[in-house]
């Protein structure tokens, strides 16, 4: 499509939005700041583009009110022609800018700058303000970090603790294996005048390598904050390998500092402020000047009263603190004066910030963890502080609590072959087979956060600091913009434009708040829960369905990260932002297995998040990740877990998802290059992976692979509704269903595969497959009439047909009639739940969902359905009326 016939179309289909200018020459992009702290480690953000718009990634600056910003710039994905379809974008900091502003192509001086330069084994990061030693090998991830070239800081390195048994049980003596990080690989993923991205890749090493990891530091330019992404990946023995204390540590250098100048900061719910040698409360006065310059964090005069100074021996030093958040409602703080003697209670609170400080007023470290509360049990220890050098520690699992149990819920009940498991499917809806309920290859990512200072903050810095941990910049284009741009095939609509559908607005807002409200009323946080939601409700006990077999943690089912991330591009709200990327963090590395048989495929819904031994490309699909990847500027880590699933479709070969339902699958044989997928879920993932790397990389065998797959989808002698095909995992090319036979399952297309069907028409035209999609979307939910005339048989009752209906308003792109059909399918409910008169899903689901508690079919999941099939029909009412 020629620029001017987009613009066209695009003003057409968007009366009323405000558009912005996108003059080749000079394009104005609208922003939205939805969460901005003053003192940010810098922030990130993606701009999608229109197809041949933007040529080549140039120079831009941010506008807000008078202040002009330099920009990063980088392109993340291409439009088949080759212009840009998404950059990623960076600022060193977010500089207290308002709420709204402007990306300009403009050239502006980029006058910040990092420097990287060798030193024998290791290299230096300098970025104007810190200089940071990486070497290149060995147990450190951080040798030394200098500020204004004064050491301050040294020996960053990851620390892992592993018992033999989960406790003391029978009298047997608990073991604990120590173990260190070791630096395997160091590359430089990123560099950049604003922004640099340092990667390590290592394993912990103790008597035996455990437990891999990937970390990623952050560096901005003129910016004394750093951030880490730290992934670790589960290579333990679950029934005889027990966690208990995983977490990075640092050195700091208190520059001789005397005991009373030196400083303990916590952040819990306000500031806990204490010196190591205490000056207040004593029996003698040291003088007001002396306390008060200790409690601001200034170094005391000498000038003591000697009542005082002749004394200070005798005052304890207290060396060692410990800040300890063990579940979602409580945090302690404890201190002693060292080894070997008692511990105490300092204060208590309810949710801490999670960040602390150790340092002297000749500067120090702030450390701080991201959803410190919510990934509980987390942890931050001071030690040494008496010493020339403390000790910091920040943990991700607290050694306090009790160590990780990750084995199996039960032991089978006796379900040693398939008849067994299919019966206790029927019970519990739990696919169970021995030996794959098994947490190996899982992973779990954490965000760290630390400053070096050179002077003790004040109480509201470092307050200032914790909340920018807690709640970094969220940057964004304005929603009218990105569906102008067409991101993601602009298959959303922008909410607030039209009277006329303000009732169902009201009513997606409704299921959001839905979705928020239950994570806190029924605390889904923890460090392997965080980010997931439960699957169904037990009305008869008031709770989800935390321990029934597959109604327990939800894994994606139904594409909830789908649901609320449209929700977000409808919108450009932070709330909703804030819960997308935590369930992203959790779908894309809990609940997918990243090493061993299994990898790299997902698990179905279960108690264990790992637990079902459905092992499937519908729960660990790219489709699930590609939002916030765009959306957050490329987040790395994101990007190597939608990469990891480009060869997904192999392990199908050994693990064959429908292998208790239909023995006759055939199995994978030596040198084999066949599997069999569906073409639903398994090949709406897998097409997904080959998408998302070909508009990255060009790689012209991910364009093949997706042609060949469209091809001979579309040559079906029945296209979508053949169900299921033999595919060449090396070309992507299925093999022709000769039975002519018919095969649909209501959930082919509630797991991604509407999302990458619309970008992929957005992308290629390929008319046959455009029709082969097209019948799917009208014949779902079509009468037996319909569905007899084109396919010679009417289909079988069918479920989530209210979720279908965003496949009719769709459909109705073409055929605008459909709408009508569409919004009555939405209102009449037919979601295939059971139904009395209170259980029905009626004309106005929100009633339904607050009398939850007397309804059986309300799901987490269900919702999402409702929410995805609102929001197609709104974007069809906002691109049509």
């Amino acid at each position: 499509m020629e620029r001017r016939e987009f613009i066209k179309n695009s003003a057409l289909g968007l009366a009323g939005l405000s558009l912005v200018r996108l003059s080749e020459n000079h394009p104005t992009i609208p922003l939205k700041l939805l969460h901005h702290t003053r003192n940010g480690a810098g922030g990130n953000w993606g701009i999608p583009w229109p197809k041949s718009q933007l040529k080549k990634v140039s120079e831009f600056t941010l506008i807000s009110g008078n202040k002009q910003v330099p920009v990063q710039s980088w392109p993340l994905a291409f439009w088949p022609d080759g212009s840009i379809k998404w950059t990623g974008h960076a600022i060193a900091s977010d500089l207290d800018l308002g709420a709204e502003a402007q990306l300009i192509q403009k050239k502006s001086p980029l006058e910040q700058s990092i420097k990287i330069s060798e030193k024998g084994e290791s290299f230096i990061v300098n970025n104007g303000i810190l200089q940071i030693e990486v070497p290149t090998k060995g147990p450190y991830l951080i040798s030394q970090i200098k500020r204004n070239q004064k050491t301050l800081v040294q020996k960053g390195s990851l620390e892992l603790r592993i018992q033999d048994a989960p406790s003391a049980e029978e009298g047997n003596t608990i073991k604990t294996q120590f173990y260190i990080s070791e630096v395997e690989k160091v590359s430089i993923e990123s560099k950049g005048p604003i922004r640099t991205v340092i990667k390590w890749e290592g394993t912990h090493l103790g008597k035996e390598r455990r437990l891999p990891f990937v970390v990623r530091m952050y560096i901005y330019s003129d910016n004394d904050q750093v951030r880490l992404l730290h992934t670790i990946i589960y290579d333990a023995d679950e029934n005889k390998e027990f966690i208990s204390g995983l977490g990075i540590k640092f050195e700091v250098d208190f520059q001789k500092e005397e005991w009373h100048n030196r400083h303990i900061r916590f952040a819990g719910e306000g500031i806990f402020s204490e010196a190591v040698r205490g000056l207040t409360g004593l029996r003698r006065d040291p003088g007001k000047s002396i306390r008060e310059a200790q409690m601001e964090g200034k170094r005391t005069s000498s000038d003591f009263n000697p009542a005082v100074g002749n004394r200070l021996q005798y005052i304890a030093g207290f060396g060692d603190y410990t800040l300890s958040q063990l579940n979602a409602d409580g945090f302690e703080i404890k201190k002693r004066t060292k080894a070997g003697h008692s511990w105490i209670q300092s204060a208590h609170g309810k949710r801490s910030l999670g960040t602390a400080y150790l340092g002297s007023p000749s500067g120090g470290l702030v450390l701080g963890l991201r959803h410190f509360w919510q990934s509980y049990p987390a942890q931050i220890d001071i030690r040494k502080a008496t010493e020339d050098v403390g000790e910091m520690a920040m943990w991700f699992w607290a050694p306090d609590a009790p160590p990780m149990d990750l084995r199996f819920y039960h032991d089978g009940m006796g379900q040693d072959n398939y008849p067994k498991q299919l019966e206790g499917l029927e019970i519990n809806y739990e696919d169970y087979e021995p030996g794959f309920g098994t947490p190996y290859g899982v992973a779990r990512t954490s965000e760290v956060f630390f400053q070096v200072v050179d002077a003790t903050p004040s109480a509201e810095e470092l307050l200032r600091f914790a909340q920018a941990v807690q709640d970094p910049p969220i940057i964004s284009a304005t929603p009218e913009y990105m569906k102008q741009a067409g991101a993601f095939a602009g298959a959303f609509p922008v909410l607030g434009k039209n009277r006329k559908t303000k009732e169902l607005e009201d009513q997606l807002d409704f299921y959001f708040q839905f979705y928020k409200d239950q994570v806190e009323e029924h605390h889904w946080y923890g460090f392997w829960n965080y980010g997931d939601f439960m699957h169904s409700y037990d009305e008869d006990r008031h709770v989800w369905k935390y321990d029934i077999g597959g109604f327990a943690w939800d894994n994606s089912e139904l594409s909830t990260d789908i649901w609320l991330w449209t929700y977000f591009l409808s919108t450009c709200r932070s709330d909703v932002y804030r819960l997308a990327e935590a369930m992203t963090r959790h779908t894309g590395e809990v609940d997918v297995h990243h090493i061993g048989r299994f990898s790299p495929l997902g698990s179905r819904h279960n108690v264990m998040h790992w637990g079902c031994s459905a092992k499937q490309l519908r729960i660990s699909t790219a489709a699930n990740r590609r939002y916030f990847y765009y959306l957050s500027g490329g987040d790395e880590r994101t990007g190597d877990l939608m990469r990891e699933q480009i060869e997904a479709a192999r392990t199908l070969q050994s693990i064959v998802p429908i292998r208790k339902v239909n023995p006759d699958v055939p199995k994978n044989t030596e040198n084999s290059v066949y599997a069999s997928l569906g073409f639903g879920t398994d090949w709406g993932a897998i097409a997904s992976a080959w998408f998302t790397e070909w508009e990255r990389t060009g790689d012209p065998k991910m364009k093949s692979r997706l042609l060949k797959s469209m091809d001979s989808i579309a040559a079906q002698p029945k296209g979508f509704f053949t169900g299921l095909q033999m595919m060449n995992l090396d070309t992507g090319e299925f093999q022709i269903d000769q039975s002519n036979k018919v095969s649909v399952s209501h959930l082919n297309a509630v797991f991604g595969l509407p999302e990458l069907c619309y970008e992929l028409l957005q992308c290629i035209n390929h008319p046959p497959f455009e029709r082969a999609w097209l019948q799917y979307c009208m014949l779902y939910n079509a009468s037996a009439a319909e569905q007899e005339k084109a396919l010679g048989e009417s289909l079988r009752r069918l479920n989530l047909q209210q979720g279908h209906a965003r496949l009719t308003a769709y459909a109705a792109r073409k055929n605008p009639a459909l709408i009508q059909r569409a919004w009555e399918e939405f209102y009449k409910g037919e979601g295939g739940f059971r139904k009395t008169s209170k259980e029905k899903i009626s004309i106005h689901p929100p009633e339904v969902l607050q009398t939850r508690h007397e309804n059986p079919g309300i799901s987490t999941n269900a919702v999402a359905q409702w929410g995805l099939a609102a929001m197609q029909i709104l974007a069809f009412e906002n691109e049509n009326r």
